[in-house]
């Protein structure tokens, strides 16, 4: 059911994934062109199907933003019968991919030692929260632990105020760097032959974004969460603007920049100490606090305008709403609208990377409804006959 045009065109992905990270993995390979299909069951349907209001939205919409293109089939996991099934599934596919805690694909007899009984060539993929092993492998996690325990929320915020965890951004890092380990792996086997099991921590993904801060600590320093600001660059920062909630992002990256800007500010910003970069970090507060009277009273888009005009690195924070709207990520299919019987058309994520010889990559069918795509699944690809899948689903092994 994949595009032939697309470049994972030919890849099967047996997908256990639940919640985020694990679903935004094979969802990025997905709309690179591998068929992805959803084991789910009614009495454990995937969390993003319903109102998830741990991420403050009381409708499903998150659902499309991990599972367009996916195909959907249930199997109770429970029943043994049902996870002979979920094994022959996975001897068709090209990778299995799971994200519950440590033990869980074991005690269901679907670890990646029990798999390669059946599939000696196994690529697996395992994104929990601290890993495969371990003495803290047992946690289980949310993106918000992930960064807090990671210490990428250690150093996110003002450096006079608390940490800020990172929340919907950590699923999505983890799930990110599971789809290129999840390439890699795909890439070892085609030279090999051999079987792979990927173990990706989520936590782990978090310390991999703070390896200066990390330098810092082995030096004994104490690294201070820089806020909006930069370590080498002044003024760099966010900014409001002269209507309420539109900010400005402004980044001076040298002197020849910095003097075009002192045109536009005017004379207030023209002291000898902001004269050089060096100068402009000593006393960044008070250059900041200069720039950000200047920019009380400015239109933040005429002023991002007039600042990319003079070569300076300038541009409103968009919101959410700015982003719906945007004609250039429409007409890059960046953004794509989706519909469903039940729901009404709304905005999903595409693709964000183009191929020059594939072009036929980002969401190509709507999310599934629950079992949707269980004529194809159990009856071509694993030979069932309607007799044969009507008796599984009065014993509630197809649930």
């Amino acid at each position: 059911m994949s595009s032939s045009k697309s470049p994972l065109a030919g890849i099967r992905i047996a997908d256990f994934t639940i919640h985020a990270a694990g679903p935004f993995c094979t969802h990025l390979l997905s709309q690179l062109g591998a068929e992805c299909i959803k084991i789910e069951s009614q009495t454990r349907p995937d969390a993003f199907r319903k109102p998830h209001a741990v991420y403050g939205r009381m409708a499903a919409a998150t659902f499309d933003q991990v599972s367009a293109n996916k195909l959907s089939v249930r199997l109770n996991l429970k029943q043994p019968e049902a996870v002979v099934l979920a094994k022959q599934l996975v001897g068709i596919s090209n990778v299995t991919a799971e994200s519950f805690r440590p033990g869980v694909m074991n005690r269901l007899g679907l670890g990646f030692d029990d798999l390669r009984q059946s599939k000696p060539d196994l690529v697996m993929l395992s994104l929990s929260s601290c890993g495969q092993s371990g003495p803290d492998s047992h946690f289980a996690g949310y993106a918000p632990l992930f960064g807090a325990w990671g210490g990428l929320g250690s150093m996110t915020g003002y450096s006079d105020g608390p940490p800020v965890e990172m929340r919907h951004v950590m699923d999505h890092s983890a799930g990110l760097h599971a789809a290129m380990a999840v390439m890699a792996a795909l890439h070892q086997h085609r030279r090999t032959g051999q079987a792979q099991h990927v173990d990706l921590a989520a936590r782990e993904v978090a310390s991999a974004m703070i390896g200066d801060a990390l330098v810092q600590a082995s030096f004994g320093m104490t690294p201070e969460r820089p806020g909006n600001g930069d370590l080498g660059k002044a003024p760099h920062g966010i900014y409001a603007t002269g209507k309420p909630d539109r900010w400005l992002t402004l980044a001076i990256r040298n002197d020849t920049e910095w003097r075009r800007l002192q045109q536009l500010v005017g004379e207030d910003v023209c002291e000898e100490r902001f004269a050089t970069m060096p100068g402009r970090l000593q006393h960044r507060k008070d250059l900041d606090q200069l720039l950000s009277k200047w920019l009380a009273c400015c239109d933040a888009d005429a002023t991002a305008e007039l600042l990319q005009q003079a070569g300076i690195c300038a541009h409103v924070s968009w919101t959410m709403q700015d982003i719906a709207d945007d004609a250039h990520l429409r007409a890059r299919r960046a953004l794509v609208e989706v519909s469903a019987p039940d729901i009404p058309p709304r905005l999903a994520v595409g693709a964000p990377a183009r191929f020059s010889r594939t072009d036929d990559v980002g969401i190509r069918r709507l999310t599934p409804a629950l079992g949707q795509d269980e004529d194809y699944v159990f009856g071509e690809l694993l030979g069932l006959s309607a007799a044969q899948r009507a008796d599984l689903e009065v014993r509630e092994v197809i649930l």
